[in-house]
């Protein structure tokens, strides 16, 4: 019972006020609920995965997609394609090199068979095949 009284009654609320008075509060009312209910915000569209997807000194099969971009970004270079949404893919199976060409120091991305490919003497294997164990 005393939940009742505490109850919303629109009748009582409204009672004593004029119609047009009325009618003005249930239309403000209604056109705040649907301003409530929509919003400009809350839509983004999906990423593009862009990107390096295989690093310097690791392994490319042919056909393999090394670089992802918009524009040039990465150059290709010795046994790379470049597809037309400037995709750059390895045409041979070898180890990723990224190096700096031109005056500008653009950057090139080559694909070297492994037998032929020269050893960054700064690599980690390099590294671990010279060090000595005590």
């Amino acid at each position: 019972m005393a939940s009742m009284g505490m109850s919303l009654n629109l009748a009582g609320a409204f009672r004593g006020l004029s119609f047009e008075f009325k009618l003005f509060i249930l239309l403000f009312q209604r056109r705040l609920w649907f301003r409530a209910g929509s919003t400009k915000n809350g839509r983004d569209s999906k990423g593009q995965r862009l990107g390096v997807k295989i690093f310097g000194d690791q392994a490319a099969k042919a056909g393999s997609i090394i670089v992802r971009q918009r524009g040039t970004k990465f150059h290709p270079g010795k046994n790379v394609g470049l597809g037309k949404d400037h995709t750059i893919f390895s045409l041979i199976d070898g180890m990723v090199k990224f190096e700096l060409f031109g005056p500008e120091k653009k950057k090139k991305v080559s694909v070297y068979p492994r037998e032929v490919q020269p050893e960054n003497p700064n690599s980690y294997r390099a590294r671990k095949k010279n060090s000595t164990v005590c």
